[in-house]
């Protein structure tokens, strides 16, 4: 199973607050147990909504909306792609992370969709091509039928 682990933004990463170095070094310690544990698949941290944008979709309309957005709890400061046998896996593993913020902060992990949770409706064709564009991705990610 592949979770995404979604590190909630705070006031002060919204405003640019940088990690300190001590913390720097404990999530590199902890991402470094995770890579050796084959969990970790990627992570990264990200800039504030400042320096972003949404674009909204209405029938056939796009709309672009600039960032700073206004609702803290509902953004993402930074994310993991982990490798877990279950959700419990994930949640152990986040129970052992460095706390990302320099106060309360809050995690999120939400599981990835696989190919087989679409059931009939991921017909052969749509599988195929799904095998071409992971190929493309220079062998990054594996197409389903390898794993």
């Amino acid at each position: 199973m592949r979770f995404v682990i979604l590190v909630k933004a705070t006031r002060d990463s919204e405003a640019g607050v940088m990690p300190s170095k001590q913390l720097l070094a404990d999530m590199g310690r902890f991402n470094e147990e995770l890579v050796k544990a084959g969990v970790m698949q990627a992570g990264e941290g990200l800039h504030p909504s400042s320096k972003g944008a949404r674009v909204r979709f209405s029938g056939n309309k796009r709309s672009v909306i600039d960032g700073p957005f206004t609702e803290t709890k509902e953004l993402v400061a930074g994310f993991w792609l982990w490798k877990c046998a279950s959700l419990q896996e994930a949640i152990d593993w986040v129970k052992r992370c460095p706390n990302p913020m320099p106060g309360d902060s809050e995690i999120e992990i939400r599981q990835i969709f696989e190919a087989e949770d679409f059931g009939e409706a991921f017909t052969p064709e749509l599988r195929e091509q799904e095998e071409r564009m992971r190929a493309q991705l220079g062998g990054k990610a594996k197409p389903r039928s390898a794993r």
